[in-house]
This record gives C-alpha cells, sequence and structure tokens, in this order.
C-alpha cells in the first residue's frame, strides 16, 4: 500500500468508515465501496480528498459503474463529471422502481 493511500483513508470523516477497520482499507481494491460512501455521506473535505486521489475521469469510470447512488449523489457527481444522468448504472434502476409517492 503506498503511503498517499495510506494518509488519506485516515482523514476521512470518522462517521463514513463506522463499520470497517479503516487499517484494512485499500483505496485501490475498495474505490467502488469509498466512492459510494463519500458520495453518499461524506462532508466537502471527503469528496476532496476523492477527487485528489483519484482525479475526476477516474471518478466518472468509477461512479457510473455504481448500482445505488441517491438522486442528489447523483445530481452532484454527474454536474462534477460533466457526464449526463442518464450514463450512470444507477439512473437505469432509479428509473425501473415503482415510487409510490413523490416526495
Amino acid at each position: 500500500m503506498d503511503l498517499q493511500a495510506d494518509n488519506i483513508r485516515f482523514q476521512f470523516s470518522k462517521h463514513l468508515f463506522w463499520d470497517i477497520n479503516i487499517s484494512e482499507l485499500d483505496m485501490e481494491q475498495h474505490a467502488n465501496y469509498v466512492v459510494e460512501r463519500v458520495l453518499e455521506r461524506g462532508r466537502m473535505n471527503d469528496w476532496l480528498l476523492i477527487k485528489n486521489y483519484y482525479g475526476v475521469d477516474r471518478l466518472r469510470e468509477i461512479a457510473t459503474g455504481l448500482k445505488c447512488l441517491s438522486p442528489k449523489s447523483l445530481s452532484f457527481i454527474s454536474i462534477i463529471t460533466r457526464t449526463p444522468e442518464n450514463q450512470f448504472r444507477c439512473y437505469e434502476l432509479l428509473q425501473s422502481k415503482n415510487r409510490h409517492w413523490f416526495f
């Protein structure tokens, strides 16, 4: 594991990875998990950490393959990466769910 990844994972907000041992988090092997958690529950500092580590192009690659993102997180990553929402896997899954109430 490289030193940069080791430093970054200990800088994340504590609430993001409460359910795992942060010292075992591998930024490359668990990239989907890290990006999804930061997009869904992270603070701006957490976002800046992954943006600086992965870069916008890699974040686009990771995020477009995620199965589940909230509409708010999807809009955010879509705007940041300049990628239409309909190119994200989670967009297709969101469209296929029946909604009983509109909030």
